[in-house]
């Protein structure tokens, strides 16, 4: 039997054949990648994209920025020119705020009562003294949450819907309040 010997690879050959291997190795991966970011997949057949149909969807109308802010400093300047310290709050259709002024010295409980006098008013599409009224007939209506059944809140309509509401809170009577969240409502009919 005869015994092969054994090859002795020299330290300089095997770090020679590794850093060919890595080489290799890494421009077929970098092939790969390149190849891929080339070309894109073929295409496998896909439900078609969901169309709407014209009796499936609503329109709304939403006051724009420019036009809540115009109507909350209108507002806020009906106030400030009776000597009034108060906050305005303008809300979307959906009663989320859209804009909030908070007259210089102006009571900490009239932001909250501004935002949710103007949720009012949207909600129901009438000026917030129209509904305190309809407390004495139904009291839970005081009841639904973000809702204040006070006057100083009228809303905006576009149509005859209703697309924002203005209120106005910190005027020593709702009267005031009103009448300036109605100021509001008039600069944009301007």
């Amino acid at each position: 039997m005869t015994k092969h010997p054994k090859h002795k690879t020299s330290l300089r050959t095997r770090l020679l054949t590794g850093a060919v291997a890595v080489a290799a190795l890494a421009a077929g991966t970098a092939g790969a990648v390149s190849a891929t970011a080339a070309e894109p997949a073929p295409r496998t057949a896909q439900a078609p994209a969901a169309t709407a149909q014209a009796r499936d969807l609503t329109q709304s109308t939403h006051l724009s920025i420019d036009a809540a802010t115009r109507a909350a400093r209108a507002a806020l300047d009906a106030a400030e020119k009776e000597n009034q310290r108060v906050t305005v709050a303008v809300v979307d259709r959906n009663g989320n705020t859209v804009v909030t002024l908070r007259g210089d010295g102006a009571g900490p409980q009239s932001y909250e009562s501004a935002v949710r006098k103007a949720f009012t008013a949207v909600s129901w599409n009438a000026p917030t003294s129209e509904l305190a009224g309809r407390l004495e007939s139904a009291p839970n209506l005081k009841d639904i949450p973000g809702t204040l059944f006070l006057a100083g809140g009228a809303p905006v309509t576009a149509k005859g819907a209703p697309v924002a509401g203005i209120g106005v809170a910190g005027a020593p009577s709702g009267a005031l309040d009103e009448k300036f969240a109605r100021a509001g409502v008039a600069a944009l009919g301007r």
